[in-house]
């Protein structure tokens, strides 16, 4: 950096850069402007170079940067100090490493000169191999801030082309950067390639046609280390979220976890980890277009197996079994293979829902009998098919006769008697079940479910009023749509139910009418 630029006393220059740099609100242009009128770039850069050691400079001037660049008139100025950001990509400083980073994406974010090539600058530069590096080598925030650089990369078709190059032996290419990596550096690339996976369909498929998918499901196959198996899974886990991932996660995926929920040797963290992946992938409606219902129906088994192993224990790996039987029951396709098959894995969730014996593993298992109800089903989607219909009703029947309750409304009202968080499950419940004449029928029988599901004190919180009025509301619909609306004997139901569900969720005073006060006149 130039004489004219360095700083012989930082103090004023720290002074006005931590008040620009905490100032609340977002910096305009004008204020941005105006600061490097008296503090121009090369001064801050060189005093950044320069004068790290003066105690709290170096993050002022960091935070500082970060919002100039993020405003349109600092970032107007990021193409003149390329140079300056290629060392800062190279600094030993991790913060100033961060900040290049982020300064990258700023650029991407805001470059709006039709005069020359974002992309073209980038690679003039030879910016992308520098974040590959900050991505592997830097500390947690360098690389968080690199996969931000390089996802608003891909952004660009010219930037896909950088990070899909197609010479798949060149250096830069991922597979072949994960292949170089220690442990916690193929983490880091494999950590990139799902954020990329996330930004659209289109660049999932370059992703997925680049086989590059299956490095994570090697990393998971191949590792001895639980702690990076247990990493790879959660990325895993991030996949099945994406709402276009789910054509790109072929069989093999739930091959991979049938053979971890099936293994026994495993940690149990893992296996429950597995399943859970399984019902979140297992959950969407879309799933059964690209995989084939063996290879569903074999995780299911699987899962079943475990919770036959788990019998009778209250753990982690019960509970997290059960919750994803549930969420595979909350699509109709899994809720119908949960229930036909033989003997039906939902007899785990039946069973449990109504076990007091386990407190984690009861909750768990009543949402996860809501789910399968379809409590979160449209209403066109609540009721199954035939058979799977009357396996579900037999199995609660089965439990209700082996139980000191004898009936399903027995069970309803004994899961709505519990603490507030058995309550709310115990409703989404009753609001799957109830679209059933036979449970509707089994609801007006007790008149104690009538007064809990319409009185506005039962519940306290917020969650718990709308989740009671959900019910209610459910309840109501069910029965004015059924033959029961006939029955004079009902009508008091009826009248409490339409009453309620004319209140609304929330506890609120009855209206009363104003009316005179009569009293004796105070007299001296």
């Amino acid at each position: 950096m130039d004489e004219e630029f360095s700083v012989d006393d930082p103090t004023q220059l720290l002074d006005s850069a931590s008040e620009f740099a905490h100032h609340p609100g977002v910096q305009n242009d004008a204020t941005t402007k105006d600061f490097l009128d008296r503090f121009p770039l090369p001064v801050i850069i060189s005093a950044l170079q320069t004068k790290a050691d003066v105690p709290g400079l170096e993050n002022t001037l960091a935070v500082c940067l970060e919002r100039v660049f993020k405003t349109k008139y600092g970032g107007s100025l990021i193409p003149q100090y390329m140079p300056f950001l290629q060392v800062g990509l190279k600094a030993d400083s991790q913060m100033v490493r961060c900040l290049a980073c982020k300064t990258v994406s700023s650029f991407l974010e805001n470059f709006d000169d039709k005069s020359i090539s974002a992309i073209q600058l980038i690679i003039n530069y030879d910016l992308y191999p520098l974040l590959l590096d900050c991505l592997i080598y830097g500390n947690e925030l360098v690389a968080s801030a690199a996969i931000d650089a390089i996802k608003n990369l891909a952004q660009f078709p010219e930037g896909m082309s950088i990070i899909f190059p197609a010479n798949i032996n060149e250096v830069a290419h991922l597979g072949n950067l994960a292949s170089r990596c220690s442990s916690l550096g193929r983490a880091r690339v494999l950590s990139l390639i799902v954020k990329l996976f996330s930004i659209s369909g289109s660049v999932a498929s370059v992703i997925y046609n680049s086989n590059l998918l299956s490095l994570l499901e090697a990393e998971i196959r191949n590792s001895n280390d639980t702690l990076v198996t247990l990493s790879s899974l959660e990325l895993l886990y991030e996949l099945t979220e994406i709402q276009h991932g789910t054509e790109f996660l072929s069989r093999t995926t739930l091959q991979l976890l049938h053979s971890i929920i099936s293994n026994s040797s495993m940690e149990g963290i893992l296996r429950s980890r597995a399943m859970m992946i399984s019902g979140r992938l297992l959950s969407k409606e879309n799933i059964y277009m690209f995989v084939d219902e063996p290879s569903a129906k074999g995780v299911i088994s699987a899962i079943d197996v475990r919770l036959g192993l788990l019998d009778s224990q209250d753990t982690d790996e019960c509970e997290s079994a059960l919750e994803a039987l549930g969420q595979i029951g909350s699509s109709i396709q899994g809720a119908v293979l949960l229930l036909s098959s033989f003997p039906p894995a939902a007899r785990h969730i039946v069973h449990a829902a109504f076990d007091r014996q386990g407190r984690g593993k009861q909750l768990a298992a009543l949402h996860a009998l809501g789910n399968v109800a379809g409590e979160n089903r449209p209403e066109d989607s609540v009721i199954l098919s035939g058979d799977a219909e009357e396996s579900l009703r037999h199995l609660i029947y089965e439990v209700a006769s082996h139980s000191s309750k004898l009936t399903p409304s027995g069970l309803f009202l004994s899961a709505l008697q519990q603490a507030a968080e058995f309550r709310l499950a115990g409703y989404r419940v009753i609001t799957g079940l109830v679209a059933r004449t036979w449970c509707l029928m089994e609801i007006c029988s007790k008149q104690e479910i009538i007064n809990m599901v319409t009185d506005p004190a039962t519940e306290t919180t917020k969650i718990g009023m709308e989740a009671r009025y959900k019910c209610c509301k459910a309840i109501h619909r069910a029965f004015m749509s059924s033959k029961l609306v006939s029955d004079p004997a009902l009508s008091g139901i009826a009248g409490k139910l339409q009453e309620a569900v004319q209140r609304g969720p929330y506890l609120t005073r009855k209206h009363t009418e104003a009316a005179p006060v009569v009293m004796t006149a105070e007299r001296f």
